[in-house]
């Protein structure tokens, strides 16, 4: 499709009929950034999960008007931390993904005006943040075009479902 294509682009919160776009996509992510192969029964339990409560965070997709049917080509997963010293909440980033058919064309630009426009017409939440794969130069780069910048923070984890292989 031509560059105008996007001119149509829809950023909206995702919905629950959209569980099987955002599943595989999620999964796609995982192998392409961190060469992951997610169990997709789990990925697509914690994905419904997000959809039955208001706690987990939520979901937006980049969608594409076609003549028979929407295309979802992006979306982006937003979950929350609590800052006792701002009395406020992060918004954490995650789960992007953008169909490669469509990157570098301003898809995750407009997902990302979308969540920050959210955030700051609210009065509870303080900043945006996300983690990026220390090697994906490519998505970093694209962070930064948005305003986001490394912090002075590292991120430290002990993760129970996907163990670190020590070497």
């Amino acid at each position: 499709m031509p560059t105008s294509a996007l001119d149509r682009l829809i950023v909206r919160p995702a919905r629950k009929e959209d569980v099987d776009v955002l599943v595989p996509f999620s999964a796609a992510m995982a192998l392409e950034t961190e060469g992951r192969r997610l169990d997709v029964d789990r990925l697509r339990r914690g994905t419904r999960r997000v959809f039955d409560s208001t706690t987990q965070g939520f979901y937006v997709v980049a969608e594409l008007p076609q003549e028979l049917s929407p295309v979802v080509i992006g979306q982006l997963l937003v979950t929350y931390e609590w800052s006792d010293w701002r009395d406020a909440t992060f918004w954490w980033i995650q789960s992007v993904y953008v169909h490669p058919d469509w990157r570098r064309r301003g898809v995750y630009r407009r997902m990302h005006e979308y969540i920050r426009q959210q955030a700051r017409s609210r009065g509870d939440v303080c900043g945006l943040r996300l983690y990026v794969e220390a090697g994906n130069s490519g998505a970093q780069a694209a962070y930064r075009q948005v305003g986001l910048f490394p912090s002075s923070y590292r991120v430290l984890e002990e993760d129970f479902v996907f163990p670190r292989n020590i070497v």
